[in-house]
């Protein structure tokens, strides 16, 4: 699903499975390929969860974005996998080698309800996903992936495109009526770790 895409911009090309139902000629003029494939500094990867092709026989497209089953999922509704992240770290330099530059997680996060009580804004699962998402990118970067940069989406629970105000992705709490700020445990460890102290969640 993202060859169609990375395959251009560092190798020059599209990917052939491509041709099978997209002729590239019908798209593709002169010179289109040379100024896609422009050299860049660094490769931005947002990741929120896996999306396995499923197939879609006679469909206009070969497949459609299915769903992983029997893992814990986000409010969202999204498999939490963080396995995912690093294949597809490691996926990325295994295919392009030389030609990929420098790596930043541009997004990453996660959608839960989250209430404050007592002034206080609890999220286990959101703390837990960037943890183990975390995990996964030094694991790739041990194993040779080189990833210069890892952001959280977001600081603070925001408008979600088609979902509004219904999910929260923030380190951050919002209360959307009188604007009050309550940082989550998420913040809490986000920031100790990222001075390089013991994280807490309190």
């Amino acid at each position: 699903m993202n060859h169609p895409f990375t395959d251009p911009l560092l190798l020059g090309t599209y990917p052939e499975a491509l041709a099978s139902f997209a002729p590239i000629d019908r798209f593709v003029r002169d010179g289109n390929l040379e100024t896609i494939a422009q050299p860049i500094d660094v490769l931005g990867v947002n990741f929120y969860r896996p999306s396995p092709p499923e197939p879609t026989p006679g469909g206009p497209f070969p497949f459609a974005i299915g769903q992983f089953e029997g893992y814990e999922r986000t409010g969202f509704n999204w498999p939490i996998v963080p396995d995912v992240l690093r294949e597809l770290l490691l996926g990325l330099r295994d295919r392009y080698g030389d030609a990929l530059p420098p790596i930043a997680i541009t997004e990453n996060g996660a959608a839960f309800e989250d209430v404050v009580a007592d002034g206080a804004c609890d999220d286990p699962g959101r703390l837990s996903y960037v943890q183990r998402h975390l995990e996964a990118t030094r694991q790739a970067m041990d194993a040779g992936v080189d990833v210069r940069g890892y952001y959280l989406w977001s600081l603070l629970d925001n408008f979600e495109w088609a979902a509004g105000y219904t999910q929260r992705f923030g380190a951050v709490h919002v209360d959307f009526d009188t604007l009050e700020r309550t940082p989550k445990s998420t913040f809490n460890w986000y920031r100790d770790f990222l001075r390089g102290e013991e994280p807490h969640n309190d």
